[in-house]
């Protein structure tokens, strides 16, 4: 098991990225779904929890065989997912990753969001106080990302929103920048394979902070696209964005997925 605290500040408030998450996870998997790979929404429905109170339940299955590394193409089958499961409880989130044909992975991630700069050591004591972990800040504006993956227009460096003014942010903007909040993620990866653990674990880490960078990156690139929306609107474009982008993955799918289970079956 490996264990990291992930902390990334958006010049945002906690209220407004309520609604520029939606947007963003909504379009950037669009985006991202194409040639029969990406995300499909299987459910995605209101959800009541006795602890944490009315809230929102999503699975969807991401299919990703051409973004794994070779080594790990050699030994799953050629159309592979994997399944998340989300219970948004704004702003507390629990989101889980597993897959049916490797029942020893999972990734489970808990989030949750403060108007602050990332400076609240004690947030997770309640989950993880006495469970070692390292603190990894993601700058959103600073830190690199995959050459692949970089758009001058969602650089945080050259943006500037027209409807909030925010934008163009510089080494240090963290300090002094208002408004501010923080996404802090507490990511717990196992692959409970021997031989293969500490690869597998820290390769699934450096693909989780990738994705965390591009799409806060996203989020704050877009906000004149969502500024003005309010949380009706954005769970109507989510519903609209969910449907366009099942056509996309699920027609070549449809035939496929049983297999994959019965292939699962037989292996474990």
């Amino acid at each position: 098991m490996l264990l990291k605290e992930y902390r990334i500040c958006m010049p945002l408030t906690v209220d407004e990225y309520k609604i520029g998450q939606l947007y963003m996870i909504s379009k950037h998997s669009h985006e991202q779904s194409d040639r029969g790979e990406g995300v499909e929404v299987v459910q995605n429905e209101p959800f009541e929890d006795p602890h944490h109170g009315n809230g929102q339940f999503t699975e969807k299955r991401v299919y990703l065989n051409s973004k794994l590394p070779s080594w790990a193409r050699a030994v799953v089958p050629k159309i592979f997912y994997v399944t998340e499961k989300a219970w948004n409880y704004y702003p507390y989130t629990v989101t889980e990753y597993t897959c049916s044909f490797l029942p020893k992975f999972s990734i489970h991630i808990e989030t949750k969001y403060e108007d602050n700069k990332g400076s609240n050591d004690s947030i997770f004591d309640n989950e993880a106080k006495d469970l070692e972990r390292e603190v990894c800040f993601i700058d959103i504006a600073c830190d690199e990302i995959p050459e692949r993956y970089y758009k001058e227009s969602e650089d945080p460096k050259h943006f500037k929103s027209e409807k909030t003014g925010r934008g163009q942010l510089r080494e240090g903007w963290r300090d002094s920048h208002q408004p501010i909040m923080c996404s802090y993620k507490l990511v717990t990866v196992k692959f409970e394979v021997w031989g293969l653990q500490t690869r597998v674990e820290q390769f699934v880490h450096k693909v989780v902070r990738d994705i965390l960078l591009i799409g806060h990156r996203q989020a704050f690139a877009w906000v004149d696209e969502w500024y003005d929306m309010t949380m009706d609107d954005v769970r109507e474009y989510e519903k609209n964005m969910h449907e366009q982008t099942n056509i996309k993955v699920c027609n070549q799918h449809s035939s496929t997925v049983d297999d994959i289970d019965s292939h699962a079956q037989t292996s474990t």
